[in-house]
């Protein structure tokens, strides 16, 4: 073996234990102070040390002792959650403009407008984290807006239920959970990257048609038209996938929501997706409006976890930074806490206490 070969070996092996090492080093605990309105996503930057949040009218950039190092304020509209992509440093968030009791609470908090009709959409917002060197950054300048057309189809259209007409195809609500995961179907060595966005799902009790979640695929960097539309039969959930995370580490994209009330399901609050699974074409159950067979995915495994709805972000080697949120003297706050997976039957995740 010549010296080269050697050292380029001893080199791979001392990022492998660095790696490892710090994957455990994180703090156990980052508290994000927000305002008025609760947080909706988080997303690490591992080459910058610091840590990205949306608190629904408001996007900031903290380091690593929850500081507010910048930040994009003033949003009259939903900004849920959000995946940062290291390859080309921008974050992806969904982004709501409507005029529904989420919307009008929306604005109504912030002292705003209700939003107009010709301003009102679901968006991809894509963020350049790099030019947010500052607080109160114009959102016009760090932010670029993508249209999602399928989904205000989806969210416009009546259709006819049980002899009724109804608002809301499938009883969408617009957009929320959304992550950067490779295609179904491969294991986890595949390379390729595409964008998952999820459907809100209005917790109708009384619908019968509203009791799976949607996600759409787009290639990355393209959101004019979704290359797959993905259903998954996990009984209603209120408001639909609130978090959704690629992890590596298991192959799996997990799904947090807020668990549904419909007495017929078990009504969990986390979802897994195997990665690895082909997805099928099958009819919809219990809509009567869809007569096509359509692409369909089947979950791998449910649990009741507490946390996860309002941040959950896979760190690399099995550990996860997981939004706890909470209020206090009337404002929003969140302990983004370490946690290390397990994926057991009782729970997905264990608290870490490292010392």
């Amino acid at each position: 073996m010549t010296t080269n070969l050697k050292f380029i070996i001893s080199y791979i092996a001392l990022f492998i234990c660095f790696f490892e090492i710090n994957a455990q080093d994180y703090p156990n605990l980052i508290r994000l102070n927000g305002d008025k309105l609760h947080i909706q996503g988080i997303a690490f930057d591992h080459k910058k040390n610091c840590i990205y949040s949306s608190f629904t009218s408001a996007f900031y950039k903290s380091d690593i002792n929850g500081k507010i190092i910048g930040s994009v304020t003033g949003i009259n509209g939903h900004l849920g959650a959000i995946t940062f992509d290291a390859k080309s440093r921008k974050v992806y968030a969904s982004l709501e403009f409507k005029n529904d009791d989420i919307g009008k609470n929306i604005s109504k908090t912030l002292g705003q407008k209700e939003i107009a009709q010709s301003q009102r959409g679901f968006y991809i917002a894509q963020i350049d984290v790099d030019k947010i060197n500052r607080c109160n950054v114009p959102f016009e300048d760090v932010v670029e807006l993508h249209r999602l057309s399928e989904v205000s189809e989806d969210f416009e259209a009546n259709v006819l239920v049980n002899n009724s007409m109804v608002s809301h195809r499938y009883g969408c609500s617009g957009i929320d959970g959304i992550t950067i995961a490779p295609p179904f179907g491969t294991d986890k060595e595949k390379k390729e990257r595409y964008l998952y966005v999820s459907y809100g799902i209005y917790g109708d009790t009384t619908r019968i048609d509203n009791d799976y979640n949607i996600i759409l695929c787009y290639p990355l960097g393209d959101f004019t038209t979704p290359i797959h539309k993905y259903f998954v039969h996990t009984g209603n959930t209120t408001y639909g996938v609130q978090n959704m995370a690629y992890d590596e580490f298991s192959n799996k994209i997990y799904l947090a929501v807020y668990k549904g009330k419909k007495p017929m399901f078990q009504n969990y609050s986390l979802f897994a997706l195997a990665m690895n699974q082909v997805p099928t074409f099958e009819k919809l159950t219990n809509v009567p409006y869809e007569e096509a067979e359509v692409e369909q995915l089947t979950t791998c495994d449910a649990w009741h976890f507490r946390w996860g709805s309002t941040g959950l972000n896979p760190l690399g080697n099995g550990y996860y930074y997981i939004s706890e949120n909470n209020i206090e003297n009337g404002y929003n706050y969140s302990n983004i806490t370490l946690y290390k997976f397990t994926e057991t039957s009782t729970s997905p995740f264990e608290k870490c206490i490292i010392k």
